[in-house]
């Protein structure tokens, strides 16, 4: 590890030893909020650099910016993390041993939480709230996109920490070098555990190299069955949510699958996203029902390639399966096991697709896009898992912590 980095994990390491009160918590979450809101115009002004710097056709651009609503939306979550019941001190069991031992399971920190992303300001607020508010310490390493972004609200959650007499080492951002990820990857004996959000390029990076120990969230390739059974009009409105709310974020819709059954009603099922500029990349069947009825300047061929692609812009891809278990069978291929709906009115159907379907999410009759810890009751999230250890999901309070046992005795030995 390079020298100049040991001091911010050292520091965090011993921020990580002091404990703050859960009012005083509370208050700087909520004093955080009416910062973040009164710094409004510099935080846009300071993005606004960092917006200059990319191309307004990058996926990563709508991720990247920041606006008033957005401004106002990140401060609401902060105040509802703070409403929320910390898991901090929880006993997951209590029993006593018949030698007297005292044995309980207690919710812990994790401790120090290292989090690697791109081009998303809103993360830092984030996971500042969540490490805060659960006891944990937290390292962010944003990208050079959002340089100027990360900074500016680094600098007002550091102003808030002071106000309130806390180590404002609680929260560090690391330089935007490449370098001082690479630091963080290694950074045995300091980093608990470490969360990388963003492109399947850097959680690939990060799973690969990191000495330590990772919580994968995975890239959302996400995809919506349209079963023999489904209703067209339910369906056409969750499809076009699931795409269009806001397509460079991890939920958003990439295939729509479509069982054979249905041909005639699959116009009117994108006829939605036709008017929203989608373009379709449909396989061959689709393509022939589609051709006369969806803008032909947005319908194209779907190649190999267009199916298991995030495409975080507004494309799609349209899949017809001769049947259910097709559809299954699609899915468990191209899954990045994140977010899968279906969209039926059989009971039994419903039941097989979320019991089969193997996703940190999965979804009947309603759109993807409510993959979020916000949504879930989170109050947000540091991300969403697409692993089965330790956390799968919307990460918010309670996946941000551990457990350790405590045992109370009153001069118990154990004899040979």
């Amino acid at each position: 590890m390079t020298n100049k980095y040991v001091s911010f994990f050292e520091n965090a390491r011993d921020a990580a030893r002091k404990t703050v009160d859960a009012a005083t918590i509370n208050n700087v979450l909520n004093d955080l909020a009416l910062a973040a809101i009164a710094q409004t115009e510099y935080l846009l002004r300071e993005n606004q650099k960092d917006l200059d710097r990319m191309d307004k056709k990058d996926p990563k651009y709508d991720r990247l910016k920041l606006t008033t609503d957005r401004i106002e939306g990140i401060a609401s979550e902060i105040r509802n993390v703070a409403s929320l019941e910390s898991p901090l001190g929880h006993i997951f069991s209590d029993k006593t041993m018949p030698n007297g031992l005292q044995i309980s399971k207690v919710r812990v920190p994790l401790g120090v939480v290292g989090v690697i992303y791109e081009a998303r300001p809103n993360v830092t607020f984030d996971v500042f709230s969540l490490c805060f508010k659960t006891g944990n310490v937290c390292i962010l390493k944003g990208g050079s996109d959002a340089h100027h972004s990360n900074k500016a609200i680094i600098s007002i959650i550091h102003q808030v920490l002071t106000d309130h007499d806390i180590n404002a080492n609680v929260a560090t951002l690391l330089p935007a070098e490449r370098e001082a990820g690479d630091a963080l990857l290694n950074a045995i004996g300091y980093v608990d555990v470490l969360i990388p959000r963003g492109s399947q390029g850097l959680i690939d990076h990060v799973r690969q190299n990191s000495k330590v120990p990772v919580i994968e969230t995975g890239a959302g390739i996400v995809h919506t069955y349209f079963d023999e059974f489904g209703d067209v009009e339910k369906g056409a409105q969750i499809i076009v949510n699931a795409k269009t709310r806001r397509v460079s974020v991890c939920n958003a819709l990439d295939c729509l699958v479509v069982h054979y059954s249905r041909l005639r009603d699959l116009p009117e099922l994108v006829r939605p996203l036709g008017a929203k500029k989608v373009l379709i990349y449909a396989d061959k069947t689709a393509f022939m029902i589609l051709k006369g009825h969806y803008p032909v300047n947005y319908l194209a061929h779907a190649k190999p390639e267009h199916f298991g692609t995030e495409f975080l812009d507004m494309r799609m891809a349209v899949k017809i399966a001769d049947g259910f278990e097709e559809a299954l069978d699609h899915i468990a291929r191209y899954s990045s096991k994140h977010s899968e709906a279906i969209i039926s009115e059989d009971a039994g159907r419903i039941e097989r697709f979320l019991n089969n379907v193997d996703a940190a999410a999965v979804y009947a009759n309603a759109s993807t896009a409510f993959t979020d810890g916000a949504q879930f009751g989170l109050g947000a999230e540091i991300g969403i898992s697409t692993q089965k250890l330790h956390a799968r999901g919307p990460m918010g309070l309670e996946e941000l912590t551990s457990y350790k046992w405590v045992v109370r005795g009153d001069g118990q030995t154990r004899n040979p």
